[in-house]
């Protein structure tokens, strides 16, 4: 019976240890560079799925205010342009570039359009939507604007559903550690 709960802590302990953070993916950004994710050791990051002709769309004001108020060494916000519910985001890189900063000035890194959701769904959101993966939660993408809070060290902390606004009390007091 020791030898069975000794294996079994050993495997807890195997499968945590070789579990992925979000330090360890790369992305491209909207400029078609390559993007480590790495490079954001150290801060807090709140990842978005975004979309240019959505209901939710306004929510890039929010979002900019955010990072305007928050971004910086410790805080950065990264949107991922998916065009996964009705279509919402049909453009091009250059387009939604052009529709994000003209529209909203938009200055929080943008990254290249990919699939929140379904067989071509992007490494990085699979890790983020899947617990076996993440070590946190289920939390598939219900729509255009889920929020995913990330800490410094590249976990995952929790997701704020779509309609709730980017400047909320959960996300505000998570930014600020209160």
């Amino acid at each position: 019976m020791k030898n069975l709960l000794f294996l079994t802590l050993l495997m807890i302990s195997l499968s945590a240890y070789s579990q992925k953070s979000f330090h360890d993916f790369k992305v491209k950004s909207l400029d078609g560079n390559d993007f480590d994710l790495s490079s954001l050791k150290g801060r807090k990051v709140l990842v978005v799925n975004t979309a240019s002709k959505c209901g939710l769309t306004p929510q890039y004001k929010q979002l900019q205010s955010l990072y305007e108020q928050y971004g910086g060494d410790k805080f950065v916000i990264i949107g991922f342009p998916a065009n996964n519910f009705l279509q919402q985001e049909p453009g091009t890189s250059s387009e939604i570039r052009e529709f994000c900063t003209s529209n909203y000035g938009v200055t929080f890194p943008m990254m290249e359009k990919i699939s929140v959701k379904g067989n071509d769904i992007h490494p990085l959101y699979k890790w983020l939507t899947t617990k076996e993966l993440n070590g946190v939660m289920d939390a598939p993408v219900s729509w255009n604007f889920q929020k995913f809070m990330i800490d410094e060290n590249g976990k995952l902390v929790d997701m704020v559903p779509p309609r709730e606004s980017p400047d909320c009390e959960k996300i505000i007091n998570w930014i600020t550690g209160k």
